[in-house]
């Protein structure tokens, strides 16, 4: 505890720092809002990977630099914040209404904990289930040995959010091999070019860069990528 010091006419306002018990039900309110949003900060880069796009859209990504064989360019962390923006361009109307649905009502203190948990995931469930296959959802409905679901409100969000990421990345390694095709005959045909003029201690790879970059420069690669991905979530 400190005691409060007098400048002149002003006082500086005492500091509590011990740590008690609540002795009302409004200092456990707080208390308990306090903890979940702590939780939730913690929480939050995990729930970034596995519950909205940033999965696919980084792996993929990743997928271009390799392909484009630039190495380290563009870097790692601008990679990573271009997946983050587009992360958060689509996933605007899910939160959106997973914020007017559950957040809004619970400041108002019109829904408890649970009731806005509930109505704050749908959401975000509908999002993974739309963009899950089948196959991959009943993969985990068999090995919870768990009766088919009529609708998308009978899924658990266990079983939601893995079958979620492994169809995430499937669907990420479909793109990257699509990728790899123009530019693998790129690099083909540089090497066959390369050797039949007995050129061989000269690196493809040198070579075929320029070629690389400016055929994705000329086709507005950027373009077309970040517009087929966003085209890609239902």
């Amino acid at each position: 505890m400190f005691a409060p010091v007098l400048f002149g006419a002003d006082v500086i306002p005492t500091v509590n720092l011990s740590l008690s018990a609540p002795t009302s039900p409004e200092q456990l309110v707080t208390s308990l809002n306090l903890l979940v949003v702590l939780t939730i900060l913690v929480l939050a880069p995990s729930i970034l990977f596995v519950m909205t796009s940033f999965l696919r859209l980084i792996i993929v990504f990743s997928f271009l630099r390799q392909a484009l064989g630039t190495q380290q360019m563009p870097p790692n962390n601008i990679l990573v914040s271009l997946a983050l923006v587009l992360t958060f361009f689509i996933m605007q109307p899910v939160a959106t209404q997973s914020y007017n649905d559950a957040v809004k009502p619970y400041l108002a203190k019109q829904i408890g904990y649970q009731e806005a948990f509930e109505k704050g995931i749908k959401p975000f469930k509908a999002f993974m289930v739309r963009n899950t296959r089948e196959k991959d959802l009943a993969l985990f409905f068999r090995i919870r040995k768990l009766k088919n679901p009529k609708n998308i409100e009978n899924v658990p969000l266990t079983v939601a959010v893995p079958a979620f990421m492994i169809s995430e990345l499937k669907t990420a390694f479909e793109i990257g091999f699509l990728l790899y095709l123009p530019f693998l005959v790129i690099d083909m045909v540089v090497s066959s070019v390369l050797m039949s003029m007995g050129m061989l201690m000269l690196p493809p790879v040198m070579i075929s860069l320029p070629f690389k970059l400016l055929i994705f420069v000329l086709v507005d690669g950027w373009n077309l990528l970040v517009q087929g991905l966003i085209q890609s979530f239902h």
